[in-house]
């Protein structure tokens, strides 16, 4: 699958390692780095190469229902492991490390262990098989942007369900990250748990 006009990813990246002699390739992305709240979250995707799902792209470029059908789409027709840094992990290793840590997590969850791995970014997490980083790699691979996919669905639905938890925060519009609405939330109510102490704009608040 060749890289067309759009820029769209493709599978070039799968097909060098293939013909290295590396089999089971998979992509790794994460979701969350960024948000005052809420876990990280790493998915690891290794296609079918004969079955690879329409439309797939960088998780930020695509609107929210498209990311929904494509995540029913990847789960019916790759595999898939999940690795979640909570918010503790986070706040006590630090948030790269929380994030590389969710990567190996997430092969480590596949039902078959990959022999090789496309990792988006420019570090790479200690994996026991081969490791190429690409940067801006959930734009460029296909494997990487189905890994962004499953990364930024399962964290966005694990962001709506802490919103029932705790609903001053809004945390189903922005996810976690630091908008307006979410900075006046904080001034009022306080940091909750699943606030990451660590980051700047949280720490100088107390809880309450």
């Amino acid at each position: 699958m060749a890289r067309g006009d759009s820029g769209a990813p493709d599978f070039s990246f799968e097909l060098a390692a293939q013909k290295q002699g590396h089999s089971i390739i998979c992509g790794i992305d994460e979701a969350g780095r960024g948000p005052w709240a809420g876990p990280v979250v790493a998915a690891a995707v290794i296609l079918d190469p004969g079955n690879i799902p329409t439309g797939l792209n960088d998780s930020k470029k695509l609107k929210e229902a498209q990311r929904e059908k494509l995540f029913v789409d990847i789960m019916a027709s790759s595999r898939v492991g999940v690795g979640i840094g909570d918010e503790a992990r986070i706040d006590s290793d630090n948030i790269l490390v929380a994030t590389l840590w969710a990567m190996a997590e997430a092969v480590q969850n596949l039902n078959e262990a990959p022999h090789y791995a496309l990792v988006d970014g420019n570090r790479a997490p200690k994996l026991s098989c081969g490791v190429q980083t690409i940067v801006a790699g959930d734009a460029r691979s296909l494997s990487i942007a189905a890994a962004s996919v499953i990364a930024k669905v399962t964290r966005d639905r694990i962001m709506v369900a802490l919103h029932e938890e705790f609903p001053g925060y809004g945390f189903s519009r922005h996810k976690g990250y630091g908008t307006a609405f979410h900075h006046a939330a904080l001034n009022e109510l306080g940091p909750c748990i699943h606030h990451r102490k660590s980051f700047a704009p949280i720490a100088k608040l107390r809880p309450r």
